[in-house]
């Protein structure tokens, strides 16, 4: 949990007024060079779309090798964890990027999104409670996969 707020604060807060339109919307409202927030801001939308993106990625690879591996039954419990993962992690990083223009309290709506899916898995006699849980935490494979990229490869980025 601390691993995903330290990667999606990878944003300069020293400037009070972040704005939190997105950075082509930022470009086009912008004839000067690019402040440092508004340069943090895009690298802080980069990284919030590659981390999306890594983990649809992952994800894929992932139900199609416990398809083949397992069964579609399975895989496609897997594929509920995973879906619900996705929307955790862009509930995370909605309240990343309001971190610094609104309160500093942690949202207790995010955990209540896996408590409701944890909870629907295990009273319903068809889902399996394992491949939900392991597809929830596959966002976290990408966090690990991005951390790595950036800690061994910081040339490539």
């Amino acid at each position: 949990m601390v691993l995903e707020y330290r990667l999606l604060l990878a944003v300069n807060f020293s400037d009070d007024s972040l704005e939190t339109t997105p950075p082509e919307e930022e470009l086009a409202d912008q004839s000067s060079a690019p402040s440092p927030s508004t340069s943090s801001m895009q690298e802080y939308y980069q990284l919030k779309q590659t981390l999306l993106l890594g983990t649809l990625v992952i994800t894929g690879i992932i139900f199609i090798s416990v398809w083949v591996f397992y069964s579609l039954d399975t895989a496609l419990n897997y594929a509920i964890g995973a879906c619900t993962g996705v929307v955790y992690l862009r509930m995370l990083a909605k309240h990343v990027e309001r971190l610094g223009t609104q309160n500093q309290q942690l949202s207790p709506t995010r955990f209540a999104l896996f408590i409701g899916v944890f909870i629907v898995a295990s009273k319903w006699q068809t889902l399996q409670v394992v491949p939900i849980v392991l597809g929830f935490l596959t966002y976290k494979a990408t966090i690990f996969v991005y951390m790595l990229q950036t800690t061994l490869l910081p040339a490539s980025k």
